[in-house]
């Protein structure tokens, strides 16, 4: 049986810049349990983290690289990792209230269905660059916030709110409710590089093998295609995502 104390270290963090984003987070006293760095290592990156968890008052424990990497199954470690609670997710208010700060419109993702966790992460890393306000996710059949999620989206998981929802449909019609306007993928839809995206918006994407489900696919006002000439006529989820996200960064921003 599982003790309580390895279920509060189930979450890891490691490497330099996605543990200096997470001690640098107004969170990070209540999320790190514990901070793990490499006996014997000494560097630059290093002594800033250390410097930081003890200003935090934060648990730092020295601990052998065969230590590291194994926790982090060979991972580039770069001599440190952080356990951490699980990561707490936002509320749907919350993505307006960022929107609003910001002093724009809405800026939305939703995702429907993304089960690989590196996607998810990539996704995450790419909204933060192009100012999305929070991405939306379903709480079945989907990835949640995960450590692997944490690592691929170096340090975007901390500055991108993320909220989970029992049902897809009907927060996207809360969303249209607020003037929101809902744009998805399909192989009919309109060439992308038209898109306009300014305004309130949402872009629903799709699961990586079965794409939007029927029933999201109803709610969507209208639908977008990436257009391409080779034999694969499909691009892995956060590719495909960048691509549109980067098109509407470009239209809102135009």
């Amino acid at each position: 049986m599982q003790n309580n104390s390895n279920l509060d270290e189930s979450e890891l963090v490691y490497g330099h810049h996605s543990v200096m984003e997470l001690l640098k987070s107004p969170t990070a006293n209540q999320r790190v349990n514990k901070v793990l760095v490499q006996k014997g290592l000494t560097s630059e990156h290093i002594g800033e983290v250390v410097k930081i968890a003890k200003r935090d008052r934060l648990i730092v424990q020295d601990v052998p690289k065969s230590k590291l990497d194994s926790i982090t199954d060979g991972g580039n470690h770069q001599g440190m990792a952080a356990y951490i609670a699980p990561y707490k997710y936002a509320e749907l208010e919350d993505i307006f209230k960022s929107a609003e700060a910001k002093g724009t419109d809405p800026f939305i993702l939703i995702l429907d269905k993304i089960e690989d966790p590196h996607n998810l992460g990539s996704i995450l890393r790419t909204a933060d660059a192009v100012g999305v306000d929070g991405i939306i996710i379903p709480k079945h059949r989907s990835s949640g916030l995960t450590s692997v999620v944490a690592k691929t989206s170096t340090g975007a998981i901390e500055h991108v709110p993320v909220v989970r929802v029992t049902n897809l449909v009907n927060t996207i019609n809360d969303l249209k409710k607020r003037n929101v306007w809902i744009f998805g993928t399909a192989m009919e839809g309109d060439n992308y590089r038209e898109w306009d995206a300014k305004g309130a918006i949402a872009l629903v994407i799709g699961n990586e093998g079965k794409g939007v489900s029927p029933l999201v696919q109803k709610q969507v006002d209208q639908t977008l295609n990436i257009p391409m000439v080779g034999h694969v006529q499909s691009l892995n989820a956060s590719v495909a995502t960048g691509i549109l996200l980067y098109q509407a960064y470009a239209s809102r921003n135009a």
